[in-house]
């Protein structure tokens, strides 16, 4: 079955709002694993206006299932990984303003670089995941960096699904055939949500995991946080029964 990680950026994102600690921040990971999460998802951004870097430690000694650390690999970021030790580190090639992930890493232009950078995390145990559009060019500097997953960029597949979903969803079954191939893990993320989940996973073959916060965040407000854990949950074991 493909893991669910909750990112539960926004719940800090509320709790900043006001100061003081309204959402619990630690109360809700612990939930969302309590609630059937087989992951979660943090992604401090440098002005820290959601997740802050003093949280991390927090976090992490609550978990216990896998715990994700999403972020541009700058120089506090790289220190702030190695110090917690995540189960995971996703990077991504945002710039320190970006309001949201909204493209993947050039891996050719970027190969030297994303190549040391992976080899760090790596040499201390931490699972690398490359946040990459679906482009069998990007997947193939993918592998030439040593990473040991892949996340596909999803959000333009969740805004063309509605219009023409067969054509949504292709490159990513291409390019996720090329990933199984090189043995590289993927991940998926961004915009996925109780519409989309179901098709995306029963059409890109080798899925191993989801990161999903601000659809299920939203949903979680009419639902509740159970209950809608539960129904992403389903979304991904009807995958496993197709």
């Amino acid at each position: 079955m493909v893991k669910l990680s909750v990112n539960i950026n926004k719940v800090a994102l509320i709790r900043n709002s006001r100061g003081g600690n309204l959402p619990d921040l630690i109360k809700v990971a612990q939930d969302c694993e309590s609630f059937g999460a087989q992951g979660i998802t943090v992604h401090p951004r440098p002005d820290q206006r959601h997740i802050r870097y003093d949280d991390l430690p927090a976090l992490l000694s609550v978990n216990k299932t896998e715990f994700n650390i999403e972020g541009y690999p700058s120089a506090d970021f790289i220190s702030i990984v190695l110090q917690n030790k995540p189960t995971q580190v996703t990077l991504v090639p945002d710039a320190p303003d970006a309001l949201t992930s909204t493209e993947g890493w050039n891996t050719i232009s970027n190969a030297s670089y994303l190549k040391d950078i992976v080899s760090t995390f790596r040499e201390q145990g931490i699972r690398v995941s490359l946040f990459l559009d679906p482009n069998e060019k990007m997947v193939e500097g993918a592998k030439l960096t040593g990473t040991d997953r892949i996340e596909f960029y999803t959000g333009t597949y969740a805004h063309e699904y509605y219009t023409d979903k067969e054509k949504a969803i292709e490159p990513h079954v291409q390019a996720g055939k090329l990933a199984r191939e090189y043995g590289l893990g993927i991940n998926a993320g961004h915009d996925l949500n109780l519409d989309n989940l179901k098709y995306y996973a029963q059409n890109v073959e080798g899925l191993l995991e989801v990161s999903i916060g601000h659809a299920l965040i939203c949903d979680s407000l009419y639902c509740g946080l159970h209950n809608t854990i539960q129904m992403y949950l389903g979304e991904l074991k009807e995958k496993s029964l197709h």
